[in-house]
């Protein structure tokens, strides 16, 4: 008999950044499946965090469905993103989804890019 056990959630939400995502969606000018996560190699520190409309789910992504959003995470930035929780923060000069990521080691000054460790792959539960 096999055991079922919770599914883990590789990135987690706000409720300010799954109700912001909510907004942007609800206002899209087409439907779309969710938004995608993920990292790119570029910017001084090495590392820079990506979002965007995601209108298919493809074979291998990620799917974390938080706070009634669906995020989508391409299976090689699994690693880079284990336990992040993504944010949306707002001050007197701007607005945007913040990473809050325990695998970066490092931020440029401009906050524009990120250096991260992967998690090692014993990181995942069973």
């Amino acid at each position: 008999m096999s055991k079922t056990r919770p599914a883990f959630k590789v990135v987690s939400l706000t409720d300010a950044a799954a109700d912001k995502i909510k907004a942007i969606m609800a206002n899209a000018d087409r439907p779309f499946e969710g938004v995608r996560v993920g990292v790119k190699n570029g910017g001084c520190a090495g590392m820079s965090y990506t979002m965007e409309y995601a209108e298919t789910v493809n074979a291998h992504d990620e799917v974390v469905e938080d706070k009634g959003v669906k995020v989508l995470i391409d299976p090689k930035a699994v690693l880079f993103l284990l336990g992040t929780q993504m944010d949306y923060k707002t001050d007197k000069l701007a607005a945007q989804f913040v990473f809050n990521n325990p695998n970066q080691t490092s931020a440029c000054g401009c906050g524009e890019s990120v250096a991260i460790t992967p998690a090692a792959a014993d990181a995942l539960p069973a």
